[in-house]
């Protein structure tokens, strides 16, 4: 079983063995409204936390998105990028940005869990 992990930049980190698979909450994308373009990270990045890795332009604001994680680029969603509007119809599912190996697998245990994401969220309005 998978457990979702947020970070406070409003992005979804899943481990799926031991390959992080990172996308925008559905928080996000529905603050940004209806996404038009997506940017994302190229195959074999090395990204540090906090790193610039993605760019999202909706109808309302383009807006940078940062690594939760440290590690390589491994995979990116083809997908999204082609199609922007499926992040509005499925943000946590197979609207997924892109795939990555972690540098060390056990941060995404810092990150929030759904119980203090959800608190986090209750502060932003």
């Amino acid at each position: 079983m998978s457990m979702t992990r947020y970070s406070k930049d409003h992005l979804w980190v899943r481990m799926e063995d031991d390959v992080a698979v990172i996308g925008l909450t559905e928080y996000a994308q529905d603050a940004l409204g209806e996404l038009v373009f997506i940017e994302l990270p190229d195959v074999n990045r090395d990204l540090e936390a906090g790193d610039v890795c993605a760019v999202v332009e909706s109808d309302k604001a383009t807006t940078d998105l940062y690594a939760p994680l440290a590690g390589k680029v491994i995979d990116v969603n083809q997908a999204v990028a082609e199609d922007p509007a499926l992040v509005n119809k499925d943000a946590e599912g197979e609207a997924w940005f892109y795939k990555l190996e972690p540098t060390d697998p056990d941060a995404v245990d810092e990150m929030l869990d759904e119980t203090e994401y959800t608190a986090f969220l209750e502060t932003q309005d």
